[in-house]
Protein backbone atom coordinates (compact mmCIF):
# COMPACT_ATOMS: atom_id res chain seq x y z
CA UNK A 1 0.00 0.00 0.00
CA UNK A 2 1.60 3.60 -0.93
CA UNK A 3 2.04 5.71 1.97
CA UNK A 4 0.28 8.67 2.24
CA UNK A 5 1.96 11.75 1.76
CA UNK A 6 0.26 14.10 3.86
CA UNK A 7 0.32 13.58 7.78
CA UNK A 8 -2.07 15.75 9.72
CA UNK A 9 -2.65 15.74 13.82
CA UNK A 10 -6.54 15.63 15.05
CA UNK A 11 -8.03 15.35 17.85
CA UNK A 12 -10.28 12.85 18.06
CA UNK A 13 -10.32 8.70 18.47
CA UNK A 14 -8.75 6.78 15.73
CA UNK A 15 -9.25 2.82 14.52
CA UNK A 16 -10.56 1.06 11.63
CA UNK A 17 -13.80 2.04 10.07
CA UNK A 18 -13.51 5.63 12.48
CA UNK A 19 -14.46 8.41 10.65
CA UNK A 20 -13.22 11.51 11.88
CA UNK A 21 -14.94 15.33 10.87
CA UNK A 22 -12.11 18.11 9.92
CA UNK A 23 -11.59 21.46 11.51
CA UNK A 24 -11.90 24.45 9.05
CA UNK A 25 -8.44 25.07 8.49
CA UNK A 26 -7.51 21.57 8.33
CA UNK A 27 -10.33 21.22 5.76
CA UNK A 28 -8.91 24.27 3.73
CA UNK A 29 -5.56 22.58 4.30
CA UNK A 30 -6.33 19.24 2.20
CA UNK A 31 -8.82 20.95 -0.14
CA UNK A 32 -7.71 24.34 -0.67
CA UNK A 33 -3.82 23.85 -0.74
CA UNK A 34 -3.32 20.34 -1.10
CA UNK A 35 -6.05 19.88 -4.27
CA UNK A 36 -7.39 16.78 -2.60
CA UNK A 37 -10.42 15.16 -3.43
CA UNK A 38 -12.67 12.54 -2.29
CA UNK A 39 -10.22 8.70 -2.21
CA UNK A 40 -7.51 10.39 -1.51
CA UNK A 41 -5.36 9.25 1.60
CA UNK A 42 -4.48 10.97 4.39
CA UNK A 43 -2.15 9.74 7.42
CA UNK A 44 -3.78 10.80 10.72
CA UNK A 45 -2.99 10.66 14.59
CA UNK A 46 -3.87 11.51 17.61
CA UNK A 47 -0.56 11.54 19.49
CA UNK A 48 -2.14 7.89 21.23
CA UNK A 49 -3.02 5.22 19.01
CA UNK A 50 0.06 5.25 16.61
CA UNK A 51 -0.72 6.38 12.67
CA UNK A 52 -3.64 5.32 10.32
CA UNK A 53 -4.30 5.50 6.68
CA UNK A 54 -7.71 7.10 6.31
CA UNK A 55 -9.19 8.04 2.91
CA UNK A 56 -11.42 11.61 2.06
CA UNK A 57 -14.84 10.37 2.56
CA UNK A 58 -16.36 14.16 1.95
CA UNK A 59 -14.66 17.19 0.69
CA UNK A 60 -15.78 20.76 1.09
CA UNK A 61 -14.26 24.23 1.18
CA UNK A 62 -15.07 24.75 5.03
CA UNK A 63 -15.24 21.13 6.30
CA UNK A 64 -14.55 17.53 5.30
CA UNK A 65 -14.52 13.97 6.49
CA UNK A 66 -12.18 11.15 6.40
CA UNK A 67 -12.41 7.43 7.15
CA UNK A 68 -9.74 5.52 8.57
CA UNK A 69 -9.02 2.19 6.67
CA UNK A 70 -6.24 0.83 8.55
CA UNK A 71 -3.09 1.66 11.08
CA UNK A 72 -0.22 2.17 9.35
CA UNK A 73 2.67 2.58 11.99
CA UNK A 74 1.86 1.51 15.89
CA UNK A 75 2.13 4.23 18.63
CA UNK A 76 6.36 5.11 19.24
CA UNK A 77 6.39 7.36 22.66
CA UNK A 78 9.59 9.10 23.21
CA UNK A 79 11.59 8.36 26.82
CA UNK A 80 10.68 10.51 29.38
CA UNK A 81 12.69 13.46 28.87
CA UNK A 82 11.71 16.94 29.81
CA UNK A 83 13.31 19.92 27.97
CA UNK A 84 13.51 23.34 30.50
CA UNK A 85 14.74 26.07 28.43
CA UNK A 86 15.04 29.80 28.87
CA UNK A 87 12.99 31.64 26.22
CA UNK A 88 14.36 33.89 23.85
CA UNK A 89 13.54 35.90 21.15
CA UNK A 90 10.11 34.60 19.32
CA UNK A 91 12.02 32.79 15.85
CA UNK A 92 15.04 30.90 17.95
CA UNK A 93 12.13 30.05 21.15
CA UNK A 94 9.72 28.90 18.13
CA UNK A 95 13.41 26.48 16.79
CA UNK A 96 13.71 25.26 19.79
CA UNK A 97 10.19 23.78 20.31
CA UNK A 98 10.29 22.41 16.91
CA UNK A 99 13.61 20.27 17.50
CA UNK A 100 12.81 19.24 21.00
CA UNK A 101 9.68 17.84 19.20
CA UNK A 102 11.63 15.93 16.51
CA UNK A 103 14.41 14.81 18.81
CA UNK A 104 11.91 12.83 20.98
CA UNK A 105 11.35 15.44 24.12
CA UNK A 106 8.21 14.02 25.93
CA UNK A 107 7.49 17.29 27.51
CA UNK A 108 8.63 21.25 27.74
CA UNK A 109 9.15 23.66 30.09
CA UNK A 110 9.73 27.13 29.24
CA UNK A 111 11.37 28.67 32.91
CA UNK A 112 12.09 32.16 33.62
CA UNK A 113 15.58 32.46 34.90
CA UNK A 114 17.33 35.72 36.71
CA UNK A 115 18.88 36.70 33.41
CA UNK A 116 16.09 35.66 31.42
CA UNK A 117 15.08 38.42 28.49
CA UNK A 118 12.35 37.50 26.09
CA UNK A 119 8.83 38.18 24.88
CA UNK A 120 5.73 37.01 26.63
CA UNK A 121 5.62 32.99 25.92
CA UNK A 122 2.30 32.06 23.88
CA UNK A 123 1.47 28.43 24.76
CA UNK A 124 -0.77 28.28 22.66
CA UNK A 125 1.36 29.18 19.72
CA UNK A 126 4.32 26.74 20.87
CA UNK A 127 2.29 23.45 20.85
CA UNK A 128 0.92 24.67 17.42
CA UNK A 129 4.34 24.13 16.36
CA UNK A 130 5.09 20.62 18.33
CA UNK A 131 2.17 19.65 16.35
CA UNK A 132 3.09 20.78 13.09
CA UNK A 133 6.62 19.54 14.19
CA UNK A 134 5.49 16.02 14.56
CA UNK A 135 3.46 15.94 11.17
CA UNK A 136 6.38 17.13 9.13
CA UNK A 137 9.16 14.41 11.52
CA UNK A 138 6.97 11.25 10.64
CA UNK A 139 6.74 11.07 14.81
CA UNK A 140 3.07 9.74 16.52
CA UNK A 141 3.31 12.02 19.95
CA UNK A 142 3.15 15.24 20.20
CA UNK A 143 4.71 16.75 23.55
CA UNK A 144 2.86 18.98 25.90
CA UNK A 145 4.21 22.73 26.54
CA UNK A 146 3.51 23.60 30.15
CA UNK A 147 3.32 26.95 31.27
CA UNK A 148 6.10 29.19 32.12
CA UNK A 149 7.09 28.94 35.65
CA UNK A 150 9.97 30.79 37.57
CA UNK A 151 13.02 28.29 37.79
CA UNK A 152 13.13 28.51 41.45
CA UNK A 153 9.87 27.42 41.92
CA UNK A 154 10.16 24.28 39.51
CA UNK A 155 13.48 23.76 41.23
CA UNK A 156 11.49 23.30 44.58
CA UNK A 157 8.93 20.73 42.79
CA UNK A 158 11.92 19.12 41.51
CA UNK A 159 10.78 15.35 41.35
CA UNK A 160 12.95 13.00 43.62
CA UNK A 161 13.74 10.49 40.72
CA UNK A 162 14.24 12.58 37.87
CA UNK A 163 17.75 13.26 36.88
CA UNK A 164 18.60 16.87 35.42
CA UNK A 165 21.30 17.21 32.85
CA UNK A 166 22.23 20.99 33.49
CA UNK A 167 23.92 22.43 30.27
CA UNK A 168 26.24 24.90 32.37
CA UNK A 169 27.87 27.66 30.15
CA UNK A 170 30.94 28.04 32.89
CA UNK A 171 32.24 24.73 32.00
CA UNK A 172 32.77 24.84 28.38
CA UNK A 173 35.70 22.43 27.37
CA UNK A 174 35.20 20.45 30.23
CA UNK A 175 33.80 16.80 30.27
CA UNK A 176 30.13 15.92 29.23
CA UNK A 177 29.35 13.74 32.56
CA UNK A 178 26.49 11.58 31.96
CA UNK A 179 26.17 7.98 32.91
CA UNK A 180 26.24 5.76 29.83
CA UNK A 181 23.01 4.08 30.93
CA UNK A 182 20.40 5.08 33.14
CA UNK A 183 16.46 3.77 33.01
CA UNK A 184 15.62 6.98 35.23
CA UNK A 185 13.22 9.48 34.02
CA UNK A 186 15.42 13.08 33.06
CA UNK A 187 15.48 16.25 32.17
CA UNK A 188 17.53 19.07 30.45
CA UNK A 189 17.93 22.57 31.26
CA UNK A 190 19.03 25.35 29.27
CA UNK A 191 20.21 28.52 30.41
CA UNK A 192 19.34 31.87 28.63
CA UNK A 193 21.69 34.45 26.11
CA UNK A 194 22.93 35.79 29.63
CA UNK A 195 23.70 32.11 31.20
CA UNK A 196 22.45 31.55 34.83
CA UNK A 197 23.51 33.78 37.59
CA UNK A 198 25.75 32.83 40.71
CA UNK A 199 22.45 31.82 42.96
CA UNK A 200 21.41 29.33 40.33
CA UNK A 201 24.67 27.83 39.54
CA UNK A 202 24.96 27.23 43.20
CA UNK A 203 21.75 26.02 43.67
CA UNK A 204 21.82 23.49 40.89
CA UNK A 205 24.85 21.98 41.66
CA UNK A 206 23.51 21.31 45.21
CA UNK A 207 20.87 19.24 43.60
CA UNK A 208 21.83 15.33 44.31
CA UNK A 209 19.96 15.17 40.76
CA UNK A 210 21.77 17.08 38.88
CA UNK A 211 24.56 16.85 36.79
CA UNK A 212 26.75 19.50 35.39
CA UNK A 213 27.58 19.01 31.84
CA UNK A 214 29.81 20.71 29.00
CA UNK A 215 28.78 20.63 25.28
CA UNK A 216 31.99 20.97 23.88
CA UNK A 217 35.10 23.40 23.88
CA UNK A 218 32.97 26.42 22.94
CA UNK A 219 30.01 28.76 24.67
CA UNK A 220 26.85 27.90 22.40
CA UNK A 221 24.07 30.03 21.59
CA UNK A 222 21.14 29.15 23.52
CA UNK A 223 18.95 27.14 20.44
CA UNK A 224 21.80 25.43 19.41
CA UNK A 225 22.65 24.08 23.06
CA UNK A 226 19.21 23.23 23.21
CA UNK A 227 19.92 20.94 20.06
CA UNK A 228 23.62 20.01 21.26
CA UNK A 229 22.29 18.55 24.60
CA UNK A 230 19.19 16.94 23.01
CA UNK A 231 21.72 15.48 20.60
CA UNK A 232 24.37 14.39 23.49
CA UNK A 233 21.57 12.80 25.72
CA UNK A 234 19.79 10.85 22.88
CA UNK A 235 23.38 9.29 22.27
CA UNK A 236 24.47 8.40 25.91
CA UNK A 237 20.87 7.44 27.27
CA UNK A 238 18.00 7.92 24.80
CA UNK A 239 16.45 5.79 21.95
CA UNK A 240 19.09 6.57 19.53
CA UNK A 241 21.77 4.32 21.66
Amino acid sequence: MERAKVRLYVDHALGEGQTVPLARDQAHYLFGVMRMGVGDAVALFNGRAGEWRAEVVEAGKRAGTLECVGQSAPQMDPPDLWLAFAPIKKARTDFIVEKATEMGARRILPVQTDFTNSERVRIDRLQAHCVEAAEQCGGTFVPEVAEPVKLGTLLSGWPEGRQLMFCDEALAGGPAALPTRSDAPWAILIGPEGGFSEAERARLRGMDQAHPVALGPRVLRADTAAVAALTLWQDRLGDWS
